[in-house]
């Protein structure tokens, strides 16, 4: 029931902020599923897949999608990956953790003196 509620949460926020992976999914699943770090950066990164899917066909059909402009932010995110992805597999959980937090304070910060 945990996973259901947080993929609506997810699903809800990435309609509405265009964020819902690892800013909505990878928290809440630390927080209130008790998974480890890597577990939850891979299963947000699965869930993110079809979240997008069905978030590009919903703006799809409004008309506001650049399949241009996504391919210029999509291929080199998607290639990037692979190499993040050994960066993680080699740092310890709580380093990563600690990681994503400074991200989501400077996010924050960032957004409140935008």
């Amino acid at each position: 029931m945990r996973l259901v509620l947080i993929g609506l949460v997810a699903g809800f926020f990435s309609a509405l902020f265009g964020v819902g992976g690892g800013i909505v999914i990878v928290p809440l699943l630390l927080l209130l599923c008790s998974w480890e770090a890597r577990a939850a950066t891979a299963t947000s990164l699965a869930a993110i897949g079809v979240t997008a899917v069905s978030g590009v066909i919903a703006y799809a059909i409004h008309g506001d999608v650049n399949v241009a402009y996504a391919a210029l932010v999509g291929l080199p995110a998607a290639a990037s990956v692979a190499g993040a992805t050994a960066v993680q597999q080699r740092l310890r959980t709580r380093t990563i953790e600690l990681l994503f937090a400074v991200f989501l304070l400077g996010v924050a910060v960032w957004l409140f003196v935008k």
